[in-house]
């Protein structure tokens, strides 16, 4: 084994309508890169109309196969980007750090322009075996994914999601431009 030797990389995923400048991602991106993990934001394409096998090339180009020293972060539909990704790989994938925020696998009532790409979400059964550390966080006053379904889809995960009360859905229009919470959850 060799211990030290291996870096740790991270990808950050954003969500729809997001770019990798918007919200906390570039706060996030900046503070991994300073404790010597190599992050990546990929740009998914055309953000406010997304097409589901464009993004989820746009994923697996960046995340490919994880190990034990990768890091996910995902944020609202990229976190269902990111569970079809994993999904679809072989049985023999494991990775090291997974962090889900407002994530979802179910239609979500204020934004029905999704619904062709949510369709019917994502079997995530047996996933988190594959998985070492699992954090899914949501707020207490999400707008756009009602905090029940966050909640069901860490429940089917086999965790429970840690709240962060006022955040909204985590834009930086909710005031939110960092999040500790993630990278507690990394470090």
């Amino acid at each position: 084994m060799t211990t030290g030797t291996t870096r740790r990389r991270a990808s950050i995923i954003h969500g729809y309508g997001a770019t990798p400048e918007d919200h906390w991602f570039g706060w996030l991106a900046e503070r991994l890169e300073a404790g010597g993990i190599a992050t990546t934001v990929p740009a998914l394409p055309n953000p406010q109309a997304p097409d589901p096998a464009r993004w989820a090339e746009a994923v697996r180009a960046d995340v490919g196969t994880p190990d034990e020293n990768s890091v996910i972060v995902a944020h609202s539909l990229g976190s269902l980007t990111v569970l079809r990704h994993l999904r679809s790989l072989p049985d023999t994938w494991h990775l090291g750090t997974l962090v889900l925020v407002s994530g979802f696998v179910d239609r979500l009532p204020v934004l029905p322009e999704l619904d062709s790409y949510i369709g019917d979400g994502c079997d995530v059964e047996g996933l988190s075996k594959h998985i070492d550390r699992l954090t899914v966080i949501r707020s207490d006053a999400d707008p756009l994914v009602p905090p029940g379904h966050t909640d069901r889809l860490a429940d089917l995960l086999g965790v429970s999601a840690a709240v962060v009360p006022g955040a909204g859905h985590f834009l930086g229009s909710d005031g939110v431009t960092s999040l500790p919470e993630v990278l507690k959850a990394i470090v």
